[in-house]
């Protein structure tokens, strides 16, 4: 059985966690998804290391919000250098999922940034564990983009 981690923070403004754990069961219907909670970003890479070695966590999803100020922006880098430490000491996917407060004025878009984020993030993450560095090959390329529109190709 594939065991799938969930990090989110109570910072955050959209339930994220949930959205996850929703598309990864229903994307692996027998995975064994654990959540984590904890109050901000600066949190999160010690809960997705535990996740993984406390708990056996094939690999882990992180959903952070970051405010529109340069102490957060400051504060999502060191813990996206975090995450980076976290997957090269484990091993393992740590897929990043985080909204930035300023990618939109009106909420009712954030929203949608975050649930379209989420959800084709916490897809990728299943389609690694399962198919490894093969499975997201025929989509490489493509110019792919969560939370945004997808931007396409460029060909010459």
């Amino acid at each position: 059985m594939i065991k799938v981690g969930v990090v989110d923070t109570t910072f955050a403004r959209v339930d994220m966690g949930s959205i996850a754990e929703k598309t990864i069961k229903e994307s692996l219907p027998n995975a064994r998804v654990l959540r984590y909670t904890v109050p901000g970003i600066k949190d999160i890479p010690v809960a997705a290391k535990k996740l993984i070695e406390e708990s056996g966590c094939d690999g882990v999803i992180t959903l952070g919000w970051v405010g529109k100020t340069l102490t957060d922006k400051l504060s999502y880098v060191a813990m996206s250098v975090g995450l980076q430490l976290v997957q090269l000491m484990s091993n393992k996917h740590v897929i990043d999922v985080t909204v930035h407060e300023d990618e939109a004025d009106d909420e009712s878009k954030l929203y949608e940034i975050a649930v379209d984020r989420v959800r084709k993030h916490a897809v990728n993450l299943v389609k690694l564990l399962v198919g490894g560095g093969e499975a997201l090959r025929p989509y490489a390329g493509k110019g792919l983009r969560q939370g945004m529109p997808d931007v396409g190709s460029i060909k010459y």
